[in-house]
This record gives C-alpha cells, sequence and structure tokens, in this order.
C-alpha cells in the first residue's frame, strides 16, 4: 500500500511540473490588461511596467504550452535560456524582461524550441489577434459585465467562437483574456479547464494611463 500511495504522490509531481518538453497539445495565448495589473499588482511593487511613458495596454503574460487537460511546466530542455538582450527585447509586448524570463522558465522550456524560436512564436501570436482598439480609448475607470470584453474579442476576430475565448477576473478587475491555439496558432477549442470565465458584471476596467 506505501508504495501506492508514493508512485500517486510521484506521479502527480510529475504531472505538475518537469515533463518532457515538446508534449503538449494545444497553446494559451494570454493577454493581461497592463493598467488593471498595476491597480492589483504593479503599483504596490513598484513596477516599472505602470510607468505612463510605456502606454500600455494589453501585454502578453505568456504562451503556455497545454494539455486538453492540465498543463506542462519547468520541463527538462536541452535548449539554452535566452540571454538577458533576448528577454529585454520581449518588454515591448510583455511589460519586463523579467516576465519574459519567467514565462521562458516555466512555460518556454515545455514548448520543445529553442529560446529565441519561442520568442519568436510568443510575438507572432501577439500580433496575431487583433486587441479591440476600444478600451484604448477609455478616459476614465467603468465597471462593465466580464462578457463584453470577450464579445469585443470576438468581433475584432471573426475566427474566433466563444469557446476559443475566456475572459478572467481577480479582486474585481477585469485581469486576462486567454485565447486557445494550435501549434501552427490557428485558433482552436479550449480545454475544459481554461475556460472558466468571469462572470462578474461589475468588473472594473481602468484606462491606459
Amino acid at each position: 500500500m506505501r508504495w501506492l500511495v508514493l508512485w500517486a504522490l510521484t506521479a502527480t509531481a510529475a504531472w505538475a511540473e518537469g515533463e518532457q518538453a515538446g508534449d503538449f497539445d494545444y497553446y494559451v495565448l494570454s493577454l493581461s490588461w497592463s493598467p488593471n495589473w498595476c491597480e492589483t499588482t504593479g503599483d504596490a511593487r513598484g513596477a516599472d511596467q505602470c510607468d505612463a511613458r510605456h502606454d500600455y495596454g494589453w501585454v502578453l503574460h505568456g504562451l503556455w504550452p497545454q494539455y486538453h487537460q492540465g498543463w506542462p511546466s519547468y520541463c527538462r530542455t536541452p535548449e539554452a535560456p535566452p540571454s538577458r538582450r533576448m528577454s529585454a527585447e520581449m518588454a515591448d509586448i510583455q511589460g519586463s524582461s523579467g516576465l519574459a524570463w519567467h514565462q521562458w522558465k516555466k512555460h518556454g522550456t515545455c514548448s520543445g524550441l529553442s529560446a529565441a524560436a519561442y520568442y519568436a512564436l510568443s510575438r507572432e501570436a501577439f500580433d496575431s489577434v487583433i486587441r479591440p482598439p476600444v478600451f484604448r480609448q477609455l478616459d476614465k475607470a467603468v465597471k462593465l459585465p466580464a462578457r463584453l470584453v470577450e464579445e469585443a474579442f470576438l468581433k475584432a476576430n471573426p475566427a474566433l467562437e466563444p469557446d476559443m475565448v475566456t475572459v478572467t477576473c481577480a479582486d474585481g478587475f477585469i485581469q486576462e483574456v486567454r485565447i486557445c491555439l494550435s501549434t501552427s496558432l490557428d485558433p482552436v477549442p479550449c480545454g475544459r479547464d481554461v475556460v472558466r470565465d468571469c462572470r462578474l458584471k461589475d468588473a472594473v476596467f481602468t484606462p491606459i494611463r
């Protein structure tokens, strides 16, 4: 019996971390609304991303390899990590080089790609989705149903269907839009553990700084 318990614990740990690189089913492209992240987290950290000179709106949180159920992380890979310069060059769409590095370490290692190729694919995925311009036109904070954010993305991206997009909230704010993509970056339905839409009808959405 004891060996069964130990095996179960080991299997659970392996499911969470340390899988073989390149073994996954699809990607989740995660877009974060930077002003809201700054309100809930970044300002308290003194994050440079929150300085108004950057004019950040939707930024790339990450491109995450995903299973149909669950996801790999911190995978074993023979690929060398990205250089500081490579990570710094991602800050224009990710807000900081530190986030870019963390995303490589946790998720990029599972892609089966080199660091340069993973960063390039992340940028390509980010550029493949039209971010609705209406959100950049806000001049004050508003409260809105989270479903309106999803509807705006669906309208701006006709190839997307409702089961390919999900919107998350944190601390009463719109947090992220997550879009499911194939390994060739075509839109695909999300797995059950990804499609967990925020149901708030009065989620806060703050304007560009």
